[in-house]
């Protein structure tokens, strides 16, 4: 079976403005660009030159990462974000892969990758140290060495709009994509209500809303405002920003509502604190009821057209990349498939949401036996199951073709210099299948 190719990328799997891999006739010179006589040993900023477009930071790419895979929609229990680099180093190729394994690596340093941006972790759970004698503490030494920078985008880009799921969806050619289990209600939502003097509202919108307040949907720094006038008395000891010791004080002032995740809510009081002029900020933090949002887990959608559920795991298999163990289905061949259920990764803890959801088939990666079976003598939909890596392959692709725009978008045309390339190496850790005789 050979390699899908998913929208937006070229015969080497490439982005726009990419070079070619040598496996695809294309070619990778020698040297990186007008800027590579500063080459591995200078590890800030490459200087601009003439004529030249000044680099790219890392810092810069992290930001705009942020704002395509919000940090704030991973869980609790992850580790997103940048796992090693310096901020203020350049960045003019970026290598996409689901896996930073030692071979990934080495195909990011061997193409002279400043950046390698992966969606499963490394340091997933508590370490105390990265020793190159263990396979992590390699993988983090190399890049170090290498002046490669690793990122990571996991659980926040699963739950992202578009995120991991709808990758896969569109690559099977679903459409009209609605969330599969939208962000968990228990995780909750806040409203936060703060009073400040009309100079200080941008600052402190700005504040809070980098540290993960005021987003609704797909718009960021959504905020209320009204005027009114705040009345106060001073402490004999205090330090007021507006009043004098010991005394009654007013001031026109400036009400703010902006909504927050529960669970960023440390992060934006201590970001309120920071920002507010006022020694005491006064500022209310409200429980909100909240309708569905529009990030979450999965994604369900329709086909275009019906088809068998064994012509449906047929294009699975073949839109997919290949793998040794391939793609396995239960359910009555020949039954009708309009409504699907997707969720890139691991997703049998889903399976009720796919029968809420009314799907005919759910495609997803590590359905565990006891719960497979469950689910299908309950009367539950047809079930396909695919590798895991597999599963979140199209993710890459998605990265590929939203982050050189974002770039340009975020920092103007000379992020148009950055090249985003896919990973061609699978990372599947099965390699061979053995059909028992029947």
């Amino acid at each position: 079976m050979e390699w899908a190719r998913p929208p937006g990328l070229g015969p080497s799997g490439v982005g726009p403005g990419s070079i070619m891999s040598p496996v695809d006739g294309g070619r990778i010179s020698g040297e990186r660009d007008a800027s590579s006589r500063y080459g591995r040993l200078y590890r800030g900023p490459m200087p601009a030159e003439p004529g030249v477009a000044p680099p790219v930071d890392l810092s810069a790419v992290v930001a705009v990462m942020a704002d395509l895979y919000p940090p704030w929609l991973a869980e609790s229990w992850d580790a997103v974000g940048l796992v090693c680099g310096a901020p203020q180093q350049s960045v003019t190729r970026v290598l996409v892969a689901i896996d930073p394994t030692e071979e990934v690596v080495r195909e990011a340093l061997d193409w002279g990758a400043d950046l390698l941006i992966c969606h499963h972790p490394r340091l997933l759970t508590g370490v105390h140290g990265v020793p190159a004698t263990t396979a992590a503490g390699r993988v983090v030494h190399r890049l170090i060495e290498g002046s490669c920078a690793l990122l990571t985008a996991h659980t926040n880009a699963d739950a992202a709009t578009p995120g991991v799921s709808d990758a896969l969806a569109e690559l099977l050619g679903l459409v009209d994509l609605t969330v599969l289990q939208r962000e968990p209600e228990a995780a909750g939502t806040h409203l936060l209500v703060t009073y400040l003097p009309h100079d200080y509202v941008d600052p402190v919108i700005d504040a809070v809303s980098a540290a993960g307040a005021g987003v609704v949907g797909d718009y960021r720094r959504c905020a209320f405002t009204s005027d009114g006038r705040g009345t106060y008395e001073v402490p004999v000891d205090g330090a007021p920003f507006l009043g004098e010791p010991g005394q009654r004080a007013g001031a026109d002032e400036i009400r703010i509502e902006m909504t927050l995740p529960a669970a960023r809510l440390a992060a934006v009081l201590a970001a309120l604190r920071s920002a507010h002029p006022y020694e005491e900020p006064a500022f209310e933090v409200l429980p909100v009821i909240e309708a569905p949002r529009q990030t979450g887990i999965g994604r369900v959608g329709h086909l275009a057209e019906p088809m068998t559920l064994a012509g449906f795991a047929e294009r699975v298999a073949e839109r997919l990349p290949a793998t040794a163990a391939g793609v396995r289905f239960a359910g009555a061949p020949h039954r009708l498939i309009r409504r699907v259920a997707v969720c890139g990764g691991a997703g049998d803890s889903l399976l009720s949401d796919a029968d809420a959801a009314g799907v005919d088939v759910f495609v997803t990666a590590d359905l565990r036996h006891h719960r497979a079976l469950d689910h299908l003598a309950e009367g539950g939909c047809a079930l396909i199951d695919v590798p895991h890596w597999a599963s979140e392959w199209p993710w890459c692709a998605q990265v590929a073709r939203l982050l050189p725009p974002a770039l340009v978008a975020a920092l103007g045309p000379a992020a148009d210099s950055v090249e985003v390339r896919v990973s061609r190496l699978p990372t599947d850790p099965w390699t061979e299948h053995l059909r028992s005789p029947v």
